[in-house]
């Protein structure tokens, strides 16, 4: 085989994958633009467990949310996600420094339980464009993209398009499948109470259940409400243009 045969058939994985690095990136971008105004039909984390829910055999997950605008969401749930999940939310520009730097000191600890600090920009925007679990690779895609959905999106999008694909269950995505699911109304009836058990949940709706919740929940559930209205309740929505 000539040197040019071989330099050619070495070149050609690396072409592959330039090309398809490129490729994901401008569906990414793509993605950014278009779901700054059109809705969500599902994102990644959606895509993931409806896979693994058929290569464990479960034929009848069906893994989708149903949409509904900012409008269509009581006040007490938009205020509840904040409080239970990213206070500065409003604030920031995706990133909690400080909670960041303080769960990194708190992670240090001998045995200590994980804990993160994603705001609810980088939590959309895993959710939206990447795979649940842990690892660098994924954090340092997660925090382009948080950059990006922060640079196009405004505050108030973020926090709905988190509100309709955030998972509160399995199998449950978005605030309306959810309030229809466990208490048999809309998103926008929702009161203060259920909305802060919905939020009480959301570190990890395998283990905390809306429908059978732990003593732990139910104290979350109190200590989210009175987050919220130390927040100031829907006039803290107001202030910062999330309703």
């Amino acid at each position: 085989m000539s040197k040019s045969l071989i330099k050619s058939s070495l070149y050609r994985p690396f072409l592959w994958l330039k090309t398809a690095v490129i490729s994901l990136v401008a569906v990414w971008l793509a993605g950014i633009v278009f779901f700054s105004f059109l809705p969500v039909p599902f994102s990644a984390v959606m895509v993931e467990r409806q896979i693994s829910a058929w290569f464990s055999g479960d034929f009848g997950y069906v893994s989708h949310s149903d949409w509904v605008p900012m409008s269509a969401i009581s006040s007490p749930m938009a205020l509840a996600v904040m409080a239970a999940e990213d206070q500065k939310f409003p604030d920031h520009w995706g990133f909690d420094v400080e909670a960041i730097q303080s769960a990194l000191n708190h992670n240090e600890q001998e045995d200590a339980n994980i804990r993160g600090a994603s705001t609810l920009s980088q939590q959309t925007a895993k959710n939206l464009f990447l795979w649940d679990g842990r690892s660098w690779i994924r954090k340092g895609l997660e925090a382009g993209l948080t950059l990006g959905i922060e640079t196009v999106w405004t505050k108030r999008r973020i926090l709905t398009v988190y509100l309709n694909i955030v998972e509160f269950g399995d199998g449950v995505f978005g605030v309306e499948q959810a309030a229809q699911h466990f208490f048999h109304k809309p998103a926008s009836r929702l009161t203060a109470s259920q909305a802060a058990l919905l939020a009480a949940v959301l570190p990890n709706p395998h283990l905390y259940k809306v429908n059978a919740p732990s003593a732990y929940v139910l104290r979350r559930q109190q200590w989210i409400l009175r987050q919220m209205s130390q927040l100031g309740g829907e006039g803290f929505l107001i202030e910062h243009k999330l309703r």
